[in-house]
């Protein structure tokens, strides 16, 4: 399953604006502006027009994503090539189609490429940009238990969680299964106040990589007509992968329908957070994993190769966070968890969390407790459980009360008899005769 996933939302997300990027490429009134091959250009034009059909300089500035100087300098010069003609003007806008030469051309640059996106930007564009966007954070106690706020989380945990974050260096959150990982690692993103743009594309030796993905980047509606429109403004992305994640993920896709590359999934969640959950659950091996990002993690520095073997450099700058059932020292050798220096453990939760944790989720389920439900469902979880507690039990178990009122055709109820079933159905027996 891939698990690519937008930020969680949160109060401090949604009910107050986002700051504007730290990075503001202002609109290319040139070409040389742009500091992308002509060529590229050109036939992308030609590609438009193909589509198209019949179009229109303010058509294809909007498709293009180019400011309409530049896009009137590539319709005259396509012109003066007889590969273009007027069909009618309007104003000071024309509508123009391809000529038989024009169409020839056409089809023979879409043999190599079919991209009729917007135009990209360039790789030492795209790597300024992305420097530039680097997170300054600023968090303290209070405004962490607030970004974490539909959970129940320890002072003791805040206060390591905290100087992680202002840190902006990797994370290694492992534990017992169960106690909130992974739901503490994807609200990791609510710590950011700020919006960043992302590419729609870049530009690396000729060739097309796509970079913005609808289904990762959640973007913002800021009213700016001074923005390079070939950038899209984003909140921080959020990525999680976990036992799907295999090494092709982690190198550009190259797309035959298209023709052009896919950035993968930490290029894509640069300026952000990419989370590995599950981690050491993966197809790929844990130190295959970590071997690849050794020097990443070091330089904040990942290498992308094109098909044809030319390799380029992009920037790594994303905060990593791993999520593991396992012992750090189980997966890593010294050399690696070195360069992880965070790691903070995540361990079961006592009575007070419990019953905290069984309140909430009780009124979020709209299950009718009593005043002492919380210490019935605590006895019978520590029965089952040898004296243990996890996070996840109370939210579990008031699922599979509903469950039983549905399959019993009544309404939920909450009495210790239901409750012993509920937790029948959920604790594993180590023998049938138990």
């Amino acid at each position: 399953m891939n698990r690519f996933q937008s930020p969680l939302s949160s109060p401090s997300r949604e009910t107050h604006e986002l700051r504007h990027p730290p990075y503001h490429p202002s609109t290319p009134r040139e070409i040389e502006e742009l500091k992308i091959p002509r060529s590229l250009l050109t036939d992308l034009m030609l590609r438009h027009l193909r589509a198209q059909g019949v179009s229109s300089l303010r058509s294809l500035a909007r498709l293009m994503k180019l400011s309409s100087s530049v896009v009137h300098h590539l319709f005259e010069q396509l012109r003066k090539q007889q590969l273009i003609e007027v069909k009618g003007s309007s104003g000071l806008d024309y509508s123009f189609t391809l000529t038989e030469a024009g169409r020839n051309l056409a089809a023979e640059r879409s043999e190599t490429s079919r991209y009729t996106g917007p135009a990209p930007v360039s790789l030492a564009e795209y790597t300024h940009a992305v420097r530039a966007q680097v997170p300054e954070v600023q968090v303290n106690r209070s405004q962490l238990r607030t970004a974490l706020s539909d959970l129940v989380v320890p002072d003791s945990l805040l206060d390591q969680l905290g100087p992680a974050l202002v840190s902006q260096r990797s994370l290694f959150l492992y534990g017992p299964t169960g106690n909130g990982k992974s739901s503490y690692s994807e609200r990791i993103v609510r710590i950011y106040r700020d919006s960043i743009v992302v590419p729609n594309a870049v530009e690396i030796d000729g060739q097309i990589m796509t970079v913005y993905d609808p289904v990762v980047h959640r973007p913002l509606a800021i009213d700016d007509h001074t923005l390079d429109p070939r950038w899209v403004v984003c909140e921080r992305p959020c990525i999680t992968v976990g036992g799907e994640l295999v090494s092709s993920m982690l190198n550009m896709r190259f797309d035959e329908t298209s023709g052009t590359y896919v950035a993968p999934v930490q290029v894509k969640a640069n300026n952000g957070v990419f989370i590995i959950d599950d981690f050491g659950r993966q197809a790929i091996s844990p130190r295959e994993l970590l071997n690849r990002w050794m020097a990443p993690l070091e330089r904040r520095i990942d290498y992308l190769s094109l098909s044809y073997g030319i390799k380029f450099e992009v920037p790594f700058e994303l905060l990593l966070v791993f999520s593991s059932n396992f012992s750090p020292d189980d997966l890593a050798d010294e050399a690696f968890l070195r360069r992880i220096p965070n790691k903070v453990y995540v361990g079961n939760v006592d009575d007070q969390m419990f019953d905290i944790i069984f309140e909430r989720e009780a009124v979020k389920q709209h299950i009718p407790s009593q005043p002492d439900s919380a210490e019935q469902l605590r006895r019978l979880c520590k029965i089952h459980a040898g004296d243990v507690l996890r996070a996840c039990y109370p939210g579990d178990i008031c699922r599979i009360l509903h469950w039983i009122s549905k399959y019993e055709e009544r309404p939920v109820e909450i009495g210790e008899a239901e409750l012993e079933r509920a937790a029948a159905l959920y604790f594993a027996r180590s023998s049938p005769n138990l």
